[in-house]
């Protein structure tokens, strides 16, 4: 009997053979100001809760969850996007690993290969290979300190109908402290936003994780604010505001929606004991105070950050956020982000290049720049944020010399 060879095998499905075959990782000893981890620092004390959720709703989150989510959860967040001037009720609520997670579900119930997707120029990198394990295409829009530039998407979708190309499926933005241009779309133009995908018989994917991390201004309402015919999904998050690990999100659109990606999900309901973790450190009234200092926090972090920038890097151009996690960060033309990258490396600090947040040839088919990266400045402390830059600042001057 012989074995088989490699070439024997059947070959990868279309999805797996676009995601590459390694999977990067950072080395332990740098100042990372790249991935938007959070500030262990802040995470909240949630034992009470979990003996709570592990004692008395043991019967609960020790078993297979409800494939919704809690019920208890569901209603929490509805409530909770009320005070944002969404009228939805649990019945619009659908609980998921994460928004991540959310993302993918949204791509399985809207995309088929071919498809095409609107995005920023830049966008979120992690949402680009979803979107591509699915075979989508890609229309990237301009952005500017007012959020996504709607007239320039309706001119494009007037120049696609001229040429008889389909309408994208979807739309994809990060409206509130854009991940990873730190801007904010106004209040305008995410009405427009949702009349001109009406109009054309289009969805938007509202990806809100940063939205109560904010520093200062006020609030925009959401764009499902303006919403009249079930057009937006949202996607929101405990990640950003709680903690990561923890590893539960939502996403708020129809209950026919929510019954459909429901069933498209494979993990038979996130995970109960989670939620009940979350939703008990919710009722109990912390959440409040919590965002309260995670506010207080993170502004002390994007103040250092800024005042590094100025002080040790001031040819980088950049626009200070009012909240999120992100400073996008724009170096003269001669500095290409992605040799910086690894230079950076030797100087023991991470950081993310530009090129990795544009999902193909830049806005309007100019290209994608190569002189951006994105600084996170959630995860390391002001000490190391400041010690981070002036290490970043030496990568640049030894690729001007």
């Amino acid at each position: 009997m012989t074995t088989g060879t490699a070439a024997m095998r059947v070959p990868l499905s279309k999805r797996g053979a676009r995601v590459p075959a390694s999977v990067g990782a950072e080395p332990h000893d740098i100042i990372a100001l790249g991935s938007g981890h959070g500030f262990p620092g802040v995470f909240p004390d949630l034992t009470e809760m979990a003996r709570t959720a592990l004692n008395e709703y043991r019967h609960e989150t020790l078993q297979y969850g409800p494939t919704l989510g809690l019920p208890e959860m569901r209603e929490w967040i509805a409530d909770y996007l009320k005070e944002n001037g969404v009228n939805v009720t649990a019945d619009n609520v659908l609980i998921v690993n994460g928004a991540k997670h959310g993302l993918d579900l949204i791509s399985r119930l809207l995309l088929d290969e071919g498809d095409t997707v609107v995005v920023t120029a830049p966008t979120y990198f992690t949402g680009i290979p979803i979107f591509k394990t699915f075979g989508a295409n890609f229309v990237e829009v301009s952005q500017d300190l007012d959020g996504l530039v709607v007239e320039e998407l309706e001119k494009t979708l007037e120049r696609r109908a001229h040429e008889r190309k389909a309408l994208p499926k979807l739309i994809y933005n990060v409206p509130d402290y854009h991940n990873p241009a730190g801007v904010t779309m106004s209040r305008e133009r995410r009405r427009a936003l949702v009349e001109l995908a009406d109009a054309h018989g289009m969805y938007i994917v509202e990806d809100s994780p940063y939205r109560r991390v904010r520093f200062e201004g006020e609030n925009e309402p959401m764009i499902k604010a303006f919403d009249r015919a079930d057009t937006v999904f949202i996607l929101g998050t405990f990640s950003k505001l709680v903690a990561p690990g923890l590893r539960i999100g939502w996403i708020v659109t129809s209950p026919e929606f929510v019954a459909r990606l429901a069933q498209l999900k494979s993990d038979l309901g996130s995970c109960p004991l989670t939620q009940r973790i979350i939703l008990e450190f919710c009722k109990g009234g912390h959440l409040a105070e919590h965002t309260t200092r995670v506010q207080n926090l993170y502004r002390s972090h994007r103040d250092a950050m800024v005042a590094a920038l100025r002080e040790h890097l001031p040819e980088a151009s950049f626009t200070v956020p009012h909240g999120g996690y992100y400073l996008w960060l724009t170096l003269p033309t001669h500095i290409n982000a992605d040799k910086l990258t690894a230079r950076a490396l030797e100087e023991k600090v991470g950081i993310i290049p530009g090129s990795k947040f544009f999902a193909g040839a830049g806005p309007q088919g100019k290209g994608a720049p190569t002189n951006h990266i994105r600084l996170c400045y959630s995860h390391a402390d002001p000490d190391e944020i400041a010690e981070g830059i002036k290490r970043l600042a030496r990568a640049v001057r030894a690729m001007n010399s």
